[in-house]
């Protein structure tokens, strides 16, 4: 038999037997590693460990710590799930099962039966004894028409509609134990490599996402190798719940959502909207530093501006439909604020002399979103963007993405967050979802990959990720429990410096088009202030809690003095709060630690006497008594410098 040359990551290469398995060549590495192996990549597509490498490749080996690997067991284990669904509720039909961030889920056509908490426990019963049996997962190929012919012999028109879209085409189907899927794969070897499981929730979803298709039943579920990482998602979700930006944000009077002004429409409660300012005021100061001018646009403007842009009709799907006036002129709800700011850029002539420009504005957009997909703050159909536009020299590009990362890398690090960073680039393969000439996108994605490398910034490459007028670098934090969130984005854009004419004068008399770079730290401030409020738990850092002191007297003997250090507190720039209501000073403390307040000020006789407060802060307790002007720097300090903790 011939052989082929295999490529590993590290560049090494090494021959093999034609037709090698991707689970022989792991074996060849090391038992170790083959042990751990679920899935691996030929020439950059994951396939099974099982499918033979008939041509000299470049491989990759998967195991549970790369997101493929998860991708694979994730995969393997809806399918798990609906083997043992079959087998316990005969006829039904079965939607799609894919793998999600989190595990997965299966959508399902059960006729008239409703899916209970009892039936998830019966399945999920019945997904251990099929991983105790350790069955095989096997591929196969066949013709489209004997795919079809399959499908139509177990009646299920889910699966019938979606081979509709391959007609012609080899069709790969997966079989374990009782249960064959239309399924392109990649797959576990066996079923024994899923260990445990947890089936974790019951809701209803349209076929294929559309409110014009039946309503299925979906079943959400999750499993994991060890017992301790099930344990600890398990802990993370109860933490979530307790961190619920909806909940939270009742209880803490930060926003509200009102069915009388319409779902997605956030108010900001006087309480939240200081959270909002602060979070302002920290962008705009560090904007000065850097050379922005501040700008605002209207909520509105007239339709042909976006279809300039391409914003319309591009994403006229996830827009609010045109209003169109008597005497024919169409407006649109601002859908982003780039169009907007290059008028301001081609409002007069510019020369070399005057790039970069920097324009920063915190502008609203709306966009139309499904009332199920809505979400509390971090899914929204108002929104206000930290929006800037740098327009460059082609020469000044790369430095002005290294600015505009280090300050993205500031307001991450402000708030104590993890970051992984993405250089989103276009898909070739889909070349027609994008604008712009080849040339400027190579250009564009050759120069965020240089600054990202120069930098030493932890990136990856995602593929189709870049917006459709160019690549962009994304910003993906952890929050305090380990759960990841897209914010803060820097694109590059060669595209709309065309459409809308932009130019400048250059050193030679000539007229050259400027570079665009995109940017937004926080990306969204609705979203970025529901993430903030899970992060920290409600409890936030002193220089952005809503109240970041109450003064307590003990008796109405002490209203007096404890309304001139509230006074003084006020008169020094602390958010302070005066409760000199006449129930108990216990009482009092027990209700504003459940309020968060940082900082709770007891005043009594002995203060009253010395001029001091005697100081409890949040979480911890009484922390003595200190001289009011003293308490007052401190603060300062703390809101001068954004100190984290308390």
């Amino acid at each position: 038999m011939s052989s082929i040359t295999i490529i590993f990551p590290d560049g090494s290469s090494k021959p093999f037997e034609q037709g090698t398995t991707g689970m022989q060549i792991a074996e060849s590495i090391s038992r170790g590693l083959a042990k751990n192996a679920l899935s691996f990549s030929v020439n950059g597509e994951v396939w099974d460990l099982q499918r033979p490498v008939t041509s000299d490749a470049a491989i990759k080996i998967f195991t549970w710590n790369d997101p493929e690997g998860k991708d694979t067991y994730w995969h393997s284990s809806a399918h798990l799930m609906a083997e043992a669904i079959e087998t316990l509720f005969p006829g039904t039909k079965f939607g799609i099962g894919p793998s999600i961030e989190n595990g997965f889920y299966y959508d399902l056509d059960m006729g008239d039966h409703s899916l209970t908490q009892a039936d998830l426990q019966a399945i999920e019963t019945k997904m251990v004894e099929s991983t105790k049996r350790d069955v095989p997962y096997e591929r196969s190929e066949v013709k489209w028409e004997e795919a079809v012919d399959y499908f139509k012999t177990k009646n299920d028109p889910y699966k019938l509609e979606l081979l509709d879209e391959f007609k012609g085409r080899q069709i790969s189907m997966y079989h374990h134990g009782t249960f064959t899927d239309l399924c392109a794969g990649p797959h576990l070897p066996s079923t024994g490599k899923i260990k445990f499981i947890k089936l974790m929730s019951i809701a209803g979803a349209y076929w294929r996402g559309s409110e014009k298709n039946k309503m299925l039943q979906r079943i959400y579920g999750i499993t994991f190798p060890t017992k301790q990482e099930l344990d600890d998602h398990l802990f993370r979700i109860e933490e979530a719940k307790r961190r619920d930006h909806r909940k939270l944000g009742q209880e803490l009077e930060l926003f509200l959502l009102s069915p009388a002004i319409g779902g997605g429409l956030p108010i900001w409660l006087p309480k939240g909207t200081v959270i909002r300012e602060q979070l302002e005021n920290f962008l705009r100061a560090e904007q000065r530093k850097r050379g922005y001018q501040s700008v605002v646009t209207p909520h509105i403007a007239n339709l042909n501006l976006y279809r300039t842009s391409g914003h319309y009709p591009y994403y006229k799907e996830s827009q609010f439909a045109p209003i169109t006036m008597e005497d024919g002129e169409q407006f649109l709800l601002k859908p982003m604020n780039c169009p907007h700011h290059h008028q301001i850029y081609s409002s007069k002539p510019r020369s070399y002399r005057d790039l970069p420009v920097r324009l920063a504005e915190f502008g609203t957009v709306y966009r139309y979103e499904q009332s199920g997909e809505l979400n509390g703050l971090t899914r929204v159909r108002g929104f206000t963007q930290d929006d800037a536009h740098i327009y460059c020299a082609h020469d000044q590009l790369k430095q002005e993405i290294r600015n505009t990362v280090e300050l993205t890398q500031l307001v991450f690090t402000t708030f104590g967050m993890e970051v992984k960073t993405r250089l989103s680039y276009r898909d070739d393969t889909n070349a027609e979802k994008y604008g712009g000439n080849t040339e400027f996108w190579d250009q564009a994605q050759r120069e965020i990959k240089e600054v990202a490398d120069e930098m030493g910034l932890n990136y990856f490459i995602g593929i189709g990720e870049a917006s459709f007028y160019g690549p962009k670098i994304d910003f993906i934090v952890k929050d305090a429990i380990g759960r990841s969130w897209q914010l803060g984005t820097v694109q590059v854009d060669y595209v709309m410096p065309e459409r809308f004419d932009l130019e400048y004068t250059g050193s030679d008399g000539l007229k050259h088009r400027p570079v665009i770079i995109h940017r937004a730290p926080f990306g969204s401030m609705e979203r970025f202030i529901g993430l903030l409020i899970e992060h920290f738990a409600g409890e936030f850092p002193v220089w952005l809690a809503p109240v970041q002191a109450v003064v307590l007297p003990i008796a109405s003997a002490h209203a007096e003095y404890a309304k001139t250090v509230f006074d003084t507190l006020t008169s020094s720039g602390i958010r302070a709060e005066l409760d000199d209501r006449s129930e108990k000073v216990g009482y009092k403390i027990r209700e504003h630690e459940m309020k968060k307040v940082p900082y709770m000020l007891v005043v009594g006789e002995k203060e009253k006497e010395a001029g001091t407060v005697a100081i409890r802060r949040h979480k911890h307790g009484d922390s003595g008594a200190m001289a009011l002007e003293e308490f007052i720097k401190q603060i300062q300090h703390e809101n001068s410098v954004h100190q984290l903790t308390v």
